[in-house]
């Protein structure tokens, strides 16, 4: 019994030392890719090209978000942030958004769970806020100022943290404009639209009305030119 005591006190002194050892590592990966246009200590810079927005009270949501999908660390200061491969280990991204994480109090990493949410919910809160710009089925498109990146890739998490923090152009929305049901639900919704059940035969990429009505029309004119040529070689012969 004495050495199972032993044994969880020592767990629970490990893990703070863990935690901070996470912190230090973080704060020398910090000066490494982020503190060029985040400035010293998360303060922000705006100088010359390298513009950043401050970090502290950012929490761990942000880093975690923009870190895992690639977004950052940005090479062009000016250029939207394009999902593309994740250049740190696992590792590092733990450190560095426990760095992040502590230079202010701020959100924790959302823990969604789609499997309580409402799909048909989902589907109109979507429908409501998020299809202008990414398309009822989440493909994605282009706006003024930006482009909708598509959510084939997104995690749920992700998607969750996508909400809460409005990436470059995209509308943040906070708990009291969507509630964690509503996010479970959305998340249950993107998730679902990533392999719809295409009753319909061909999907065309899930790009909308227009195509299928531009290769219905294709496939009509090119059935029509058929019959014309038919029927043209058949009154040659007579």
């Amino acid at each position: 019994m004495r050495r199972l005591v032993l044994i969880t006190l020592l767990v629970l002194a490990a893990a703070p030392a863990a935690r901070a050892s996470d912190v230090t590592r973080g704060e020398h990966l910090y000066g490494e890719y982020c503190v060029a246009c985040h400035g010293a200590n998360g303060a922000g810079a705006n100088h010359g090209d390298r513009k950043g927005p401050p970090l502290r009270g950012v929490g761990a949501l942000a880093a975690d978000f923009y870190l895992r999908t690639g977004y950052m660390p940005l090479r062009e200061a000016d250029k939207q942030p394009r999902r593309t491969r994740v250049l740190l280990s696992e590792q590092e991204i733990e450190a560095l958004v426990a760095y992040v994480a502590s230079l202010g109090k701020g959100p924790k990493v959302p823990q969604p769970r789609p499997e309580r949410g409402s799909l048909s919910d989902g589907q109109q809160l979507f429908t409501d806020h998020c299809a202008g710009c990414h398309q009822v089925v989440a493909e994605g498109g282009y706006l003024t100022g930006g482009i909708a990146p598509p959510l084939s890739a997104a995690t749920s998490t992700q998607i969750a943290e996508a909400i809460r923090i409005g990436p470059y152009v995209m509308p943040r929305f906070s708990p009291s404009e969507l509630s964690p049901h509503g996010v479970d639900s959305i998340v249950r919704y993107v998730q679902w639209a990533k392999h719809p059940d295409d009753r319909g035969g061909w999907a065309i990429g899930h790009l909308g009305p227009v195509p299928e009505g531009l290769v219905t029309w294709f496939l009509a004119a090119s059935a029509l030119v058929a019959v014309c040529l038919v029927i043209g070689k058949r009154q040659r012969r007579e």
